[in-house]
């Protein structure tokens, strides 16, 4: 999967908030091999962390009156817009909720932060200058491999997304009993979605980051201070993933190739489709 960030209906950003900005990015950057460099501003706390030369995400403190309404730490995935003024005002008509209205980031992007009408959280963005008409490889390292969505109701979810952002349904030949549903965009299969367990308290999305071997990244993790939830699962074509828990309670998830020589450090559980091992653990 490649495009330009700013592509319409593509996940073009990911941003972490969290408690502990410095704490989250040592983590990351030894889990996912990402390069980190500061990018504060008076008054804020604002790490990048790129794959190569390339940027993809930001690390940013949870904001004060986030956290008294009882916000913990996240990550929130940012969908490329043409017009986030216009998209913003649509999902309002579709039902979801505009917690932040558009705002500039000075000579960088125009972004808002958003809900469905389940209240999944997610973000909005379009790209100001003409250099961030960048190309990134979806497929290297580090970068977002694979975008999931546990949703109250799977159906009407997808349908309040292809109304807002032109997703659309994508086969699979995995899962007859249709209970884990792809969705692509501009052609490509980027994500897929199902109805969250009950166990799972509210709708969200997760972020699965590319490894080079899912054992040694999974375990990287655990030695850092994190937790791994479930996993890691063979979900075919020699693709494995591991749900995680950063140390200030982030929820992440990693995809890879299961090196030759797994280390023996989990035990992994076979699994045909996505949705057919969910932890008891999921929370938010």
């Amino acid at each position: 999967m490649t495009g330009s960030l700013s592509s319409h209906g593509r996940f073009a950003w990911y941003e972490l908030m969290t408690t502990d900005v410095a704490a989250a990015t040592a983590f990351y950057t030894e889990v996912t091999g990402w390069r980190a460099r500061d990018a504060s501003a008076p008054g804020t706390t604002y790490t990048l962390v790129a794959v190569g030369d390339s940027a993809v995400g930001g690390l940013m403190s949870l904001p004060a009156d986030a956290r008294k309404a009882g916000a913990t730490p996240r990550w929130v995935g940012y969908v490329g817009v043409d017009d986030v003024d216009a998209a913003a005002e649509r999902i309002g008509q579709l039902g979801g909720i505009v917690h932040v209205p558009p705002i500039d980031v000075p000579d960088i992007s125009r972004i808002a932060i958003v809900a469905d009408p389940q209240m999944a959280m997610f973000g909005l963005i379009t790209w100001l200058g003409a250099d961030q008409e960048r190309a990134v490889r979806s497929g290297a390292l580090g970068c977002a491999r694979w975008h999931e969505l546990l949703a109250a109701d799977a159906k009407t979810a997808l349908v309040f997304y292809a109304e807002l952002l032109g997703w659309q349904k994508a086969e699979t030949g995995f899962d007859p009993g249709g209970t884990y549903q792809l969705f692509s965009t501009g052609g490509q299969t980027v994500g897929g979605l199902c109805t969250k367990p009950a166990t799972v308290p509210v709708p969200f999305w997760l972020y699965y980051f590319r490894v080079g071997d899912i054992d040694a990244a999974a375990h990287r993790a655990k030695a850092a201070g994190g937790e791994i939830l479930e996993g890691p699962l063979d979900v075919m074509g020699g693709a494995w993933v591991a749900r995680c828990i950063d140390p200030q309670g982030a929820m992440f998830a990693l995809i890879g190739p299961r090196g030759k020589s797994a280390a023996g450090y989990f035990e992994g559980t076979t699994s045909r489709s996505p949705s057919d091992a969910r932890s008891r653990r999921w929370s938010w």
